[in-house]
């Protein structure tokens, strides 16, 4: 074979591989996410005062403090450092973790779940595409589809189960690392790459435990909470990102065929006991309704609201009322 041979064949190789490649990436793509149904930790910074520092958090360097930006409160940092998220509890070996991010798109952000750095931990960037990256895989690099609008929060959401983690940026999955050993502790830590010209900005922080597959527990304990089934504030609309448990819901139904199900709608104490159970009343029907579009029987299923009645936690902390917000199943 001439060297012209040799070289062409390695250029169509080469080719093939970019080809393969980007066909993985196309196909690697998800809304999978769904989210812990035991809350650890919870906050959107509202009962943090404007310029302090937050409850629950450590600071080990940097300039950390809580803002309102157009409304929204949020936990700014103006310069490089390092603070920590404290947890009641070591993280379980199942757990979600959720947050928004705004910030420099140039810049990475880090995350490390153990008590020491090695030897794996997450890197978040809101741009270009996600992967594993890094000297010996050990780090899970996501990165967004495309650089965010200045200004703009991107939602992130990390899906942990032992070593197997995935991250998901605004609903998409951009990394899937089957082998990450991020360890546990009872720390969060955030390293943070900031200025005071391009601060970076977290908001709505929530970490849950993973809960038990949906047919088991309805067998075992008659009653599941259907976390990731979201609405918006004070509305039954039901939010995009709630696609994935409701596929998850109408599949186990077509499965069992013999299954019903209520659809039982339970909110906080906040507002008023009226408003509360016409609210749940609400959204369990729109649940109901979509799982009707999926192709679910409607005489297979029941909807009903409780409003703040049957509270699973207390709701004196942002942790029980997210746990309050939510939607049962209960076999029938």
């Amino acid at each position: 074979m001439t060297r012209s041979m040799t070289l062409r064949a390695m250029a169509l190789a080469l080719t093939a591989v970019s080809v393969y490649a980007q066909e993985e990436v196309k196909t690697d793509l998800g809304n999978d996410f769904v989210p812990g149904n035991r809350v650890i930790f919870a906050t959107d910074f509202t009962r943090d005062p404007l310029g302090g520092f937050p409850r629950k958090f450590d600071l080990k360097s940097g300039n950390v403090a809580v803002a309102d930006v157009k409304g929204k409160r949020v936990l700014r940092i103006n310069s490089s450092g390092e603070f920590a998220m404290l947890l009641p509890e070591v993280l379980p070996q199942r757990f979600t973790m959720e947050f928004e991010i705004s910030g420099p798109d140039s810049w990475y952000q880090d995350i490390l779940f153990a008590d020491d750095q090695d030897p794996y931990f997450a890197t978040i960037r809101p741009s270009l595409d996600g992967g594993v990256s890094g000297p010996d895989g050990y780090r899970v690099v996501a990165e967004a589809g495309s650089p965010a609008a200045e200004g703009a929060f991107t939602k992130v959401q990390i899906m942990a189960d032992g070593a197997f983690v995935k991250v998901y940026m605004n609903g998409t999955r951009v990394a899937n690392a089957p082998n990450a050993k991020i360890g546990r502790s009872k720390r969060i830590r955030f390293q943070v790459t900031a200025d005071n010209d391009s601060p970076v900005l977290f908001a709505n922080f929530r970490i849950a435990a993973g809960g038990k597959d949906l047919y088991r527990a309805l067998n075992e304990e008659g009653r599941v909470t259907a976390e990731g089934i979201l609405f918006d504030t004070g509305s039954d609309r039901i939010r995009p990102e709630s696609d994935a448990v409701l596929n998850e819901i109408a599949a186990l139904l077509k499965t069992h065929s013999d299954l019903k199900l209520e659809i039982a709608g339970h909110t906080d104490n906040s507002g008023t006991d009226e408003a509360n159970q016409a609210l749940s009343d609400k959204r369990a029907a729109s649940v109901k309704k979509s799982l009707i579009a999926k192709g679910v029987e409607a005489d297979r299923l029941d909807a009903k609201g409780y409003g703040s009645s049957m509270p699973a936690a207390t709701n004196d902390t942002p942790e029980g009322k997210q746990t309050n917000r939510r939607v049962e199943l209960v076999r029938l």
